[in-house]
């Protein structure tokens, strides 16, 4: 029975009611706005890249590391990703790639260039949904039928996954650690998927840097094949330039994974 508000003891003489202590309308409004909270923090936490608290996601090594990791959402595309890939090779560095399933099954020739290069290829789901509103036959739907896609083009990948978007629930998460995939976030975006020319994301990218970081570019867009990414692939030449010149080295997220174990 749930307990009556306090209330302060009348006189016999007065005509009026007791008031009481809590206001019940004030009550219900608080209580309101209490679940409004909760429900926004838990909002911020679906999507949020840093968040934990839904279950554990690899977002970098840590303070203190000269290292950082490349990563790069949506391809294959082209003509960007064979351009990009062209840059790493370059600068000798391997990246790892999180490749959308269909976009594979479509240029399944660009998906072997970057295994054939020795980049790292994650899974992204098959067509790319926010999977905060996916139950957990949906997810492991969408992450089976990417990795048949990956398996069919360049035969053996990582057990790496990206959510898009960065979307997550609780159920997600175990639903794609039961399929036997790591997810992994990031913890610097250049946020290229809205630049307005590469200076901007070189910026983004660069002003956020303190060393172990997991960095977010993309190489392609969700919605369909073609999708200028030029920016992208400007940005990331002079990105790993500047990092260079600061001292920083470049490892792939497995690689990165691996330091932090040992």
């Amino acid at each position: 029975m749930a307990r009556a508000p306090l209330q302060v003891q009348p006189s016999t003489a007065s005509p009026f009611p007791a008031p009481t202590i809590y206001n019940p309308a004030m009550l219900g409004f608080l209580a309101a706005a209490g679940v409004a909270t909760l429900a926004a923090g838990a909002g911020y936490n679906t999507m949020a890249p840093r968040s934990q608290l839904f279950g554990q996601t690899f977002i970098g090594a840590g303070e203190g590391s000269r290292q950082l990791a490349l990563t790069f959402d949506d391809g294959p595309n082209d003509p960007w990703t064979p351009r990009l890939l062209e840059i790493l090779d370059h600068q000798q560095i391997r990246a790892t790639f999180f490749l959308i399933g269909r976009f594979v099954a479509q240029r399944p020739d660009i998906a072997r260039q970057i295994a054939a290069a020795g980049h790292v290829i994650g899974n992204h789901t098959y067509d790319h949904p926010n999977l905060i509103f996916a139950g957990p036959r949906e997810v492991e739907n969408q992450v089976r039928r990417c990795a048949e896609a990956l398996q069919q083009a360049v035969g053996g990948h990582s057990n790496l996954f990206r959510p898009p978007y960065g979307g997550r629930t609780p159920q997600a998460l175990r639903t794609v650690r039961r399929c036997g995939l790591v997810p992994v976030l990031w913890s610097v975006s250049g946020w290229d998927w809205e630049a307005k020319s590469a200076a901007q994301i070189e910026n983004k990218v660069m002003g956020s840097l303190e060393g172990g970081e997991v960095i977010l570019l993309h190489d392609g867009g969700h919605r369909y094949l073609g999708v200028d990414r030029s920016f992208t692939v400007s940005a990331a030449e002079q990105v790993i330039q500047r990092c260079h010149d600061q001292g920083f080295t470049f490892v792939t997220v497995p690689e990165m994974m691996k330091i932090i174990v040992e």
